[in-house]
């Protein structure tokens, strides 16, 4: 087993190869390239991206590479299973509430205290996709943020294209693809983070393909003025959500189903969200709320082992 472990889309990344070594280790060498191309097109953070582009074009239709009509789409998903509480529309909320460059480049406190919030925009009121022009247009006074959905994309197309080789696993800071059982038929065993002790884990997971995903309050979170602000945004109010929700762990055929399910259980809450978790076919999740207490679906236990 190989693996390699560097940075892209503002995260640690590791890819790993089941499969002999000489050609596993040539064929990681090219997996933080196929990032830096993607994150050139998707990342809100780099002046020049695509995206960057689009935003800044409204009532104007803009023609999109493949990889950002594929994210534009991911997104247009997202939003449709999580009842619109997973939206790209937050940008202008989450640069409201502080967030308005990379997360390693917040030290201090955000730039825009006391700005009043306001819901985000419907996505499928603002955002208009033509098919057969692959074009997208913005309604006026709308910017996208792709970060989670676009991760989780980039996380999926990488496991698709190491697979072709090896059985792979790529794991995007707790965003993790997995494209099928290890070569002797085994599972990955995937570790849960503890929210309360970053250095130790929760418990492990048996998975043999698809994907998991962890959204937190407890990491990319920053003090604006005397306020602790975080990075999952509840479209309903523009704010930080509000939620006794420290974190969600949720594993799902794909990792971008994972992702969209893990933050919006998180912002529905834990009973509420427990409730959605146990009506989504192919979902299971744990929730663990601030006061430490855990919150299993019905059928989680079947692929957690709690550690000691």
């Amino acid at each position: 087993m190989e693996k390699l472990a560097f940075r892209a889309m503002g995260c640690q990344m590791l890819a790993v190869l089941d499969g002999p070594v000489f050609r596993a280790a040539e064929r990681l060498k090219l997996v933080p390239g196929w990032f830096e191309e993607w994150e050139d097109s998707l990342s809100r953070f780099r002046p020049d991206s695509e995206l960057n582009r689009l935003n800044a074009q409204p009532e104007t239709a803009v023609r999109l590479s493949r990889t950002l009509w594929e994210v534009l789409q991911a997104a247009i998903e997202a939003f449709r299973e999580s009842r619109g509480l997973v939206t790209p529309t937050v940008l202008d909320a989450l640069t409201m509430a502080g967030y308005d460059r990379s997360f390693d480049l917040i030290t201090g406190p955000g730039m825009n205290v006391g700005t009043a919030a306001v819901p985000a925009p419907q996505l499928d009121k603002v955002l208009e996709l033509d098919e057969v022009m692959r074009s997208a247009r913005l309604a006026a006074g709308v910017h996208l943020d792709l970060g989670g959905v676009a991760k989780g994309w980039a996380t999926h197309q990488a496991v698709r294209r190491l697979d072709s080789y090896a059985p792979a696993l790529v794991d995007a800071s707790g965003d993790i693809a997995v494209s099928g059982p290890r070569r002797d038929g085994s599972p990955w065993i995937v570790g849960i983070a503890n929210p309360f002790d970053p250095q130790s884990d929760l418990g492990i997971l048996s998975i043999t393909g698809g994907g998991v995903a962890t959204s937190g309050r407890d990491y990319h979170r920053w003090r604006q003025g005397n306020t602790w602000q975080h990075h999952l945004i509840d479209p309903r109010t523009g704010m930080p959500a509000e939620t006794d929700v420290l974190s969600v762990t949720v594993t799902a055929p794909t990792v971008m189903e994972a992702e969209t399910a893990a933050k919006t259980a998180l912002i529905l809450g834990s009973q509420v969200g427990l409730a959605w978790l146990n009506h989504q076919p192919g979902l299971e999740g744990l929730i663990v709320l601030e006061n430490g207490q855990r919150l299993q679906s019905q059928n989680f236990q079947n692929i957690f082992l709690e550690t000691l």
